[in-house]
């Protein structure tokens, strides 16, 4: 007898809304060395045509990052409790769901950098008896990663298991 196949459904919460204007600027963040070292090579440096033409071609990629990537990751990431589960959905390329269940919670963590608190924002981390590593929640609302860490930690104190 075979086991039907379940056919997952993403998970149900996007995460915080103002995830596209973090990811937005850390993007342009990154692109800033490689803008300015280009725009001081071909303002100081003896070389013409050929380096105008990648400072173009890596501002246009900039811009096309900044722009696309932030509402794309912004579509895909998804994050879902149960009283059972953690479920999430990330990347922007490889896309990956992964489902922990809570019985297996080792530790539940928040984190937010210098970046995020301007945005008012938060990570969660679920580490479980996983060899797969912790399940990430990314740019979560920060008030929405507290609760959910609280959440977390009292089914885990109530759930039943040493989660190994």
């Amino acid at each position: 007898m075979t086991q039907p196949v379940l056919d997952l459904r993403p998970p149900e919460n996007l995460v915080s809304s103002r995830a596209v204007l973090y990811w937005a600027a850390r993007a342009a963040l990154g692109w800033l060395v490689p803008l300015a070292a280009e725009v001081l090579w071909q303002r100081f440096g003896d070389v013409g045509l050929p380096v105008t033409i990648l400072l173009i071609a890596t501002a246009v990629l900039a811009l096309a990052h900044v722009i696309v990537m932030p509402e794309w990751r912004y579509r895909v990431h998804r994050w879902e409790t149960t009283p059972d589960v953690v479920y999430t959905q990330s990347g922007w390329f490889n896309q990956e769901r992964r489902i922990a269940p809570v019985s297996r919670i080792q530790t539940v963590d928040t984190e937010r950098g210098p970046i995020e608190r301007i945005f008012g924002l938060a990570n969660l981390t679920v580490t479980t008896a996983s060899a797969r590593g912790p399940v990430r929640i990314h740019a979560l609302d920060f008030t929405t990663a507290q609760r959910i860490a609280a959440e977390l930690a009292a089914r885990t104190q109530a759930s039943v298991g040493d989660a190994t």
